[in-house]
């Protein structure tokens, strides 16, 4: 731990120095994030998950600008330039860019123009030139004709305007100068390539475009990237070129003079700037732009992620996963309540190609095959994944719901991924003797079964609740959402006698390895039966069962404390705070017991030592043991029937789910199949900085259509109407 930057990170997370150093103190000792958040909050005062990793980010940049600060002054001091007013520049730089601009004149660079009239000597010329002496410049550069070196007084004027020219471009203020210019003034311009293909014209927006930089959203950013990439526009940041070159005449003194030395130092400065600095510092400036940008998306992304992975299961409930298709037909997968896999079957209810006729006998067997199944298995749900044929697929189920006066909802759901998992060595290792598409379905059944164990086994950027996640860095990406899985594994808690390998991997403290180590002990020993059990399992020393335990539940376990996130370490305090309050943990769960518990204060968990925060968790867990807290979200619509873009008029009231928010925006399933939008500015009256602050993913909200396009399949949806 640096001590030097503990006031820095206190001061830029806005948590006391005092807290910021228990938390880094607890990194060091290898405490987790969740473990901490959950376990260690009279030592940090409460702070949560996000509040945590935020100190753990900070430091990291800390350090890391703690370490480059010094590393550059060693290499100046080293070459002998070091003056104390650049030192105190670099230990004041609050950000790396800074200590990169301030070592840029220092830095060794490969061969350029000016590097090459150093070497033949002409640096002193440069220096006379800058001091803008009212004498002749060829009488001057003469002298610096030297054999085999320098063969003319041309060549001599050129090199010392080369170092000019760098040097300018090197120096701080011109580069702080533009920079600033740019960033305020500056137009991103973006223009069709010339022999570009643009087929779908998804650029089409851009084709000729202008904006302010200083005013662009990071959604259209983005998208530039990601055209001028695919080679289809061609991007400049443009600027009253003119004006800034007039005040870096003033910061180079040439502005000051009128002679021949002065004249020659503006050819070089005018040089230097549209050669070297202006591009280097547009580069600076669309770099900046787009890691503004791709941060953005990546925290979208993860709010979205956790969402999704929050969605409440339907527990206890038989469902019948479909994985609608055309041509291969429908394939069905029954699941029992507790998700394992029964049976599965294929109907073919849809044309066989997109557009031709419907063949009647393949339509009846398959209705006729939904009723069978619906009946013979007491299915409560049937599932339909949002892909190829979903709308013809819904169709054709609510009919059939219908026509046979069946008992049974239907849901649509995101089958975003289901492929990726259908395919991947782990489903191949699950179910080896099924098609993939076979797979899919099941997959699709258990997401709405129990999303969060199944879509843990899918690569998040493959889930569909991001916006250009291909785009932005995919380390930065990678850690966001590794992170918000782990967080959102570790506040729902696991089940260690059923969860799979993907899932415990991303408990506290357990690696792949050690996941993998208890189902191999399950397989070998049976269920685990106690907490206190897993030790014995291979590779969880004392560390990793300290940081994992808490959150790895035991249902069937003989101590009722167990099945709750009390961690051991608390065990005995509160077994004999029950005991002397009269209390039977036996009776955990019960009216009676949970009426006695909610009666203890904080002066009664206090003579245990147990703090005051600790006190809440614990009542909580004593009075609601088995407390799913995604309960606490919106459960997915279920519908009967079906409804279509034809029905919609100017004005209708609808219910739907929020499936995607992105910057300009939220996407709104309404039972159609495309999802309807909810533009940036049809969310409130008044303007709102981003879509998050009014709406998550998996949100139940009441909409309004305010734009239907039948032609497109379009739907502008509003949460008010005018």
């Amino acid at each position: 731990m640096n001590l030097e930057i503990i006031d820095i990170v206190s001061s830029k997370v806005e948590i006391k120095e005092e807290y910021v150093k228990v938390v880094l103190s607890l990194f060091e000792e290898g405490c987790t994030i969740p473990f901490i958040a959950r376990y260690r909050k009279e030592k940090t005062n409460n702070l949560d998950e996000d509040q945590i990793r935020n100190i753990q980010k900070v430091y990291e940049t800390e350090d890391k600008l703690f370490n480059r600060k010094h590393e550059v002054i060693k290499s100046i001091e080293e070459k002998g330039k070091l003056t104390e007013e650049l030192r105190s520049a670099i230990l004041n730089a609050t950000v790396i860019k800074e200590v990169e601009t301030l070592y840029l004149p220092f830095k060794e660079k490969k061969k350029t123009r000016a590097s090459v009239a150093i070497a033949k000597g002409l640096e002193p010329l440069a220096d006379w030139l800058l001091k803008f002496v009212n004498y002749p410049v060829e009488k001057e550069a003469s002298k610096y004709i030297v054999e085999d070196k320098v063969a003319t007084i041309e060549e001599a004027i050129q090199g010392a305007k080369d170092i000019i020219a760098e040097r300018m471009s090197d120096d701080v203020r011109v580069r702080e100068c533009l920079t600033r210019n740019m960033t305020n003034y500056g137009k991103i311009t973006t223009s069709l390539k010339k022999d570009a293909v643009d087929e779908k014209k998804t650029y089409e927006l851009y084709y000729n475009h202008s904006e302010m930089i200083k005013f662009i959203p990071n959604h259209r950013v983005l998208a530039i990237d990601r055209g001028e990439n695919l080679d289809i526009l061609k991007v400049d940041i443009t600027l009253d070129e003119e004006r800034v070159l007039q005040t870096i005449y003033k910061i180079m003194r040439s502005f000051y003079f009128d002679n021949e030395a002065s004249k020659i130092v503006k050819e070089a400065l005018d040089d230097g700037f549209k050669r070297l600095l202006y591009p280097s510092i547009e580069r600076e400036v669309r770099s900046a732009l787009t890691t503004r940008a791709q941060e953005q998306a990546i925290d979208v992304f993860a709010v979205n992620l956790e969402q999704l992975l929050m969605m409440p299961p339907l527990k206890n409930r038989r469902i019948l996963g479909v994985d609608p298709a055309f041509r291969t037909g429908c394939k069905l997968a029954v699941l029992s309540e507790c998700g394992d896999f029964i049976t599965k079957d294929v109907i073919y209810p849809n044309e066989k190609y997109k557009g031709e006729q419907h063949i009647d006998r393949r339509v009846n067997e398959a209705k006729e095959k939904i009723a069978k199944i619906v009946k013979e298995y007491n299915i409560d749900l049937i599932a339909i994944g949002n892909g190829t044929a979903s709308r013809e697929t819904e169709e054709f189920i609510a009919n059939v719901i219908k026509e046979y006066k069946l008992n049974v909802d239907y849901v649509i759901t995101s089958e975003a991924g289901a492929s990726v998992y259908s395919a991947s060595e782990l489903a191949k290792k699950e179910y080896p003797d099924l098609a993939v598409e076979e797979r899919s379905a099941i997959s699709i059944g258990r997401r709405v079964l129990e999303p969060l164990a199944e879509l843990i086994k899918i690569d998040p950027k493959s889930i569909g609740v991001g916006q250009y996640q291909h785009d932005v860095n995919q380390k930065k990406l990678d850690e966001s959402l590794n992170y918000t899985v782990q967080k959102v594994v570790n506040n729902v808690g696991v089940n260690i006698n059923s969860a799979t390998v993907e899932l415990l991997s991303y408990v506290s403290g357990l690696t792949k390895k050690t996941a993998e180590n208890i189902v191999e002990y399950r397989k070998e020993n049976g269920k685990i039966s106690t907490r206190e059990e897993v030790k014995k399992i291979k590779g969880i020393g004392p560390k990793s069962y300290e940081q994992a335990i808490g959150f790895l539940k035991i249902l069937d376990s003989k101590n009722p404390l167990d099945k709750t996130f009390i961690h051991p370490d608390n065990y005995s305090k509160i077994l004999t705070l029950l005991k002397d309050k009269g209390l039977d943990v036996n009776e955990l769960g019960k009216d009676s017991f949970n009426e006695k518990v909610n009666l203890l204060t904080e002066e009664d968990f206090a003579k245990y030592d147990i703090g005051v925060y600790s006190y809440l968790d614990i009542k909580e867990e004593l009075t609601r043991p088995l407390r799913d807290i995604r309960d606490d979200y919106p459960t997915p619509t279920l519908r009967r029937d079906v409804l279509h873009i034809e029905d919609l008029t100017i004005g209708m009231k609808l219910q739907g789910t929020v499936r995607s928010v992105v910057d300009f925006g939220a996407f709104v399933d309404i039972g159609l199949k495309n999802a309807g939008l909810i533009h940036k500015s049809k969310f409130t009256k008044s303007a709102i900085n981003h879509p998050l602050e009014i709406v998550n993913v998996g949100d139940i909200v009441d909409v309004y259509v305010v734009e239907v396009n039948v032609e497109t399949g379009r739907v502008g949806l509003s949460l008010f109407i005018d």
